[in-house]
């Protein structure tokens, strides 16, 4: 989902709950504000859980130069 997105949500959702004190027939606005605040939390929790997955500064120590061997092995004929 992303850091942004997920801030978003919890913006949204934190407005609809604490500063709309409008009603609507049908829905229940506060609710609807806590249920995106819910997602865009969830969502920040998995981005904070996958990034590391996909950050390389862990990995800078294990990288190695590729030769033209990784690429075309010779031929052992």
């Amino acid at each position: 989902m992303g850091y942004g997105i997920s801030l978003i949500l919890m913006a949204a959702g934190a407005i609809l709950v604490w500063a709309v004190n409008a009603t609507a027939s049908g829905v229940n606005i506060h609710t609807v504000g806590w249920i995106l605040m819910a997602v865009g939390f969830v969502g920040f929790l998995l981005t904070v859980a996958f990034w590391t997955d996909w950050n390389n500064s862990q990995r800078q120590g294990s990288r190695r130069k590729l030769t033209r061997e990784d690429y075309f092995p010779p031929d052992d004929l």
